[in-house]
């Protein structure tokens, strides 16, 4: 069985990650989607919000492609997230060239620790090449539309959190 891992904050998901996991789908037969709880960021969303956020967008992602997907919170190393799930791909997206170089970095070092799990890299579609979990909420925040980058239950789950309509 080919075991996939999608790591990120996915705070919250967007139309880009959702992009990447169907098609990180067709490449494996198990995609986890790995959760980082990574406090340092201070995500807007809590860990348990952001894991049900992503098993309700993939669930019927998860029937389309016949791919299980779920969700995998992680607060330890990639690479030992990887491992601890059975993965032997990584799969990252890419949005931009700007991503590319911390990317390669992070393959680099993850191939010094553990040099049997591959990393794939996905270039996001281009009409979701700009869109940011960092962006969408801040154009939520001030009381933008964000419709064209997240699905209707994360806008609402924005403007709950945001207090906007």
């Amino acid at each position: 069985m080919r075991i996939g891992l999608y790591p990120g904050t996915f705070d919250p998901i967007t139309h880009g990650h959702i992009d990447i996991i169907r098609r990180a789908a067709g490449l494996v037969d198990r995609l986890v989607i790995g959760v980082a709880i990574n406090r340092d960021k201070g995500p807007l969303f809590p860990l348990e919000e952001r894991v049900a956020m992503i098993e309700a967008e993939c669930r019927s992602l998860s029937e389309q492609t016949g791919t299980e997907i779920v969700a995998h919170p992680f607060e330890n190393l990639l690479i030992d997230c990887a491992r601890d799930v059975g993965a032997g791909v990584i799969i990252r997206g890419l949005r931009a060239v700007a991503d590319f170089e911390y990317e390669f970095q992070m393959v680099g070092m993850n191939r010094a620790l553990d040099d049997s799990i591959e990393t794939v890299f996905l270039m996001a579609e281009a009409r979701h090449q700009a869109i940011a979990s960092k962006l969408v909420k801040e154009i939520a925040r001030l009381g933008g539309d964000v419709s064209k980058f997240v699905t209707p239950p994360v806008r609402r789950a924005l403007q709950q959190r945001f207090g906007t309509a």
